[in-house]
C-alpha cells in the first residue's frame, strides 16, 4: 500500500495503469493504493499515452554523457586521441589537452571525468586488479643517475615496421626514461644494438655510476660454468661504469625498467604506424619527453619526473 509522498515503483504504475483500464476512477485508484489523485492521474495518463515503457522514469536530468558539457572540439580531440592511441590513458590524455595550444584558455576536464567518458564511449580496457608483491627491505635512496637499469622488451610486431624488440634505460632514483631503441628483426639485440643506444643515452643525459643487467646472453657469459666478462661488459667498465647483475629468476629486481617496458608500449607502439625505424624512433624520442617533463606519475603524486628532479636532466657527468 502507498503512503502520500511515496516515491512510486514501476509495479504500483503498472497496477495503476491496468485499474484504470479495467475502468476504475481516479479516485477509486487512489482510496485503494493510498496514494494522491495527482500521482494516479499521471501514472494512468502516461500508461495511456506512452505503453508500458512509459511507466519507467529516471530523476534528473536526462543523461548526455560525462563530456557532454566539454566543447565540441574538445570532446572530439580526446575521442580521436583515444581511438588512434589505444594505449593512451586518461592521465596521458589530459597532459596532451594541457600542452595542446588549442585549448590554453579554457578550463580542462578532470582525469576521472575522462575516463568516465570513455568508458561510456566504450574506449576502456579490462583492467586486472592490481596485487602488491612481496619487495626486500628498501635501501635509501641515492642521487639521480646513480643507478640505471638495462633491458630489451621481447619483440613485438608493430605495423609499417614489423618485428620490434624495444631496448629501454631508466633511471632508478629519478624514474627518467633515459633512452628507447627499437631493434628490429630479432629476439635477441646483439652487443651493437645495446652499444649504440648507450653511445646516445650517454651523450644526452651523461654517464650513470652504475648499470644493473639481467643475465641475458649479451650481458652474461651462461656458456661456461667460469663467466669470462663480455664485450658490453668490458667497455662499459673501460668508462668507469660499474656493473651488477640482478639475481637470477627474480624479475622483480627490475622492476622498475620492466614497468617501463609496458609504458613505452602502451605510449608508442600499441595501435601505431611507423613508416620505418627512424621515424619510430624519432616518436619514441617524443613519447619520452612527454612522459619526463608532462605526464604525471604515481610515484611522485601526480608529477613528473623531470618536475620533482630536474637535476636528473644530466648526470654531470660527460
Amino acid at each position: 500500500m502507498l503512503r502520500r509522498g511515496q516515491t512510486t515503483t514501476f509495479p504500483e504504475r503498472l497496477d495503476i495503469s491496468e485499474r484504470a483500464a479495467a475502468g476504475q476512477s481516479n479516485s477509486e485508484i487512489a482510496a485503494a493504493l493510498g496514494c494522491s489523485i495527482w500521482t494516479v492521474r499521471k501514472w494512468r495518463r502516461r500508461g495511456q499515452h506512452q505503453g508500458r515503457t512509459g511507466l519507467s522514469s529516471q530523476m534528473g536530468r536526462p543523461p548526455k554523457g560525462p563530456l557532454s558539457t566539454l566543447p565540441t572540439g574538445m570532446r572530439e580531440a580526446i575521442l580521436q586521441m583515444r581511438r588512434a592511441h589505444p594505449g593512451w590513458g586518461p592521465t596521458t590524455l589530459l597532459a596532451e589537452l594541457q600542452v595542446d595550444p588549442r585549448w590554453t584558455d579554457q578550463p580542462l576536464p578532470s582525469r576521472s571525468r575522462i575516463a568516465a567518458g570513455l568508458r561510456a564511449e566504450h574506449l576502456t580496457r579490462r583492467y586486472e586488479k592490481h596485487c602488491d608483491l612481496p619487495i626486500p627491505v628498501i635501501q635509501p635512496a641515492g642521487a639521480p643517475h646513480d643507478e640505471w637499469e638495462l633491458d630489451a622488451q621481447g619483440s613485438m610486431h608493430v605495423a609499417g615496421v614489423g618485428k620490434v624488440s624495444l631496448i629501454t634505460v631508466i633511471d632508478v632514483v629519478s624514474r627518467l626514461k633515459v633512452e628507447s631503441y627499437p631493434c628490429l628483426d630479432t629476439t635477441n639485440p646483439p652487443f651493437e644494438a645495446y652499444q649504440l643506444m648507450l653511445r646516445r643515452a650517454f651523450v644526452t643525459s651523461g654517464l650513470p655510476r652504475r648499470i644493473t643487467l639481467d643475465h641475458g646472453t649479451v650481458f652474461y657469459d651462461n656458456t661456461s660454468p667460469s663467466p669470462f666478462p663480455t664485450r658490453l661488459h668490458l667497455w662499459l667498465l673501460a668508462l668507469g661504469i660499474d656493473l651488477c647483475f640482478t639475481r637470477k629468476r627474480c624479475p622483480t629486481d627490475h622492476a622498475k625498467i620492466e614497468r617501463t617496458h609496458q609504458t613505452m608500449t602502451l605510449q608508442t607502439l600499441l595501435g601505431q604506424r611507423w613508416s620505418d625505424q627512424a621515424a619510430l624512433w624519432a616518436g619514441l624520442d617524443a613519447r619520452r619527453t612527454m612522459l619526463n617533463h608532462h605526464i604525471p606519475s604515481s610515484v611522485f603524486q601526480g608529477h613528473a619526473p623531470l618536475q620533482v628532479c630536474p637535476e636528473a636532466a644530466h648526470s654531470g657527468r660527460f
